[in-house]
């Protein structure tokens, strides 16, 4: 006796059930409006969204009575999508990502550090800015702070500290959180794209004056002459290899 298998894409996401596919004998009804309309039998319920031209959708399948309402399924199922990317949304923004520097960082690495801060807080996420000193840079700890200060003030444009910079422990700790798009500086990438033809340009050569022969940027040598006891041929050839043949006898 074989198995069915199941459906190979079958969907991800819980399914919800209804009209007929409700498995409960009684349900609890809400209207089209929000307003309470009672428990009562399966079919009568099914019933009631029939003649008002909607669906019975279960939107609390583990209550009990399991809770049904009567919407467009349609309709329904764009809320739900919206209401999850709403959700999604707000997620993001809450995540929080961490740069880490250091008090003799290199500027090659700070400007990619600073990048990285840009990239994170452009796309509305928190970003938490740590300096750690390792062993005898306590005894400096300024310098660090000069890093941080430096890196606060570079990332402006697109973020502000929450609060200020503060040593804990061996590392000095600030969180940056992300400006609001209306007064966000545009992503460099951004920017470049949109305004940098013009500045990618190549320069327009320098004119002369007029009345002045032009110059050329480089000098070039002289075409030498070919030599004038060598005499072009009537057939257009320099060097004509069947000159010496004599065709029909002549």
């Amino acid at each position: 006796m074989s198995r069915p298998f199941p459906p190979r894409h079958a969907p991800s996401g819980p399914s919800v059930r209804i009209n007929g596919k409700i498995r409960a004998r009684e349900v609890r009804v809400i209207g089209d409006e929000g307003q309470q309309l009672g428990v009562m039998p399966l079919g009568d319920a099914i019933a009631l969204a029939r003649n008002r031209a909607v669906d019975l959708v279960e939107v609390a399948p583990n209550a009990v009575p399991p809770v049904c309402r009567l919407v467009d399924f349609g309709k329904y199922k764009y809320e739900q999508e919206k209401r999850q990317k709403e959700n999604r949304k707000h997620h993001h923004a809450n995540k929080v990502k961490e740069i880490q520097l250091s008090a003799t960082i290199d500027p090659h690495d700070f400007q990619t550090k600073l990048n990285h801060a840009i990239d994170f807080l452009s796309e509305d996420m928190k970003v938490k800015a740590s300096l750690r000193f390792r062993g005898r840079e306590m005894a400096h700890t300024e310098f660090g702070f000069q890093v941080v200060r430096k890196f606060l003030a570079e990332v402006a444009p697109w973020g502000h500290p929450d609060f200020d910079a503060k040593l804990t422990g061996r590392s000095i700790n600030v969180m940056i959180s992300p400006l609001p798009r209306a007064k966000r500086a545009k992503h460099p990438d951004e920017s470049r794209l949109t305004g940098g033809s013009a500045s990618g340009a190549a320069p327009a050569p320098a004119t002369a004056p007029s009345g002045a022969p032009a110059k050329s940027a480089s000098p070039t040598p002289a075409a030498t002459p070919p030599p004038a006891n060598v005499a072009k041929p009537a057939g257009g050839f320099a060097n004509n290899p069947f000159e010496s043949l004599k065709v029909g006898g002549s």
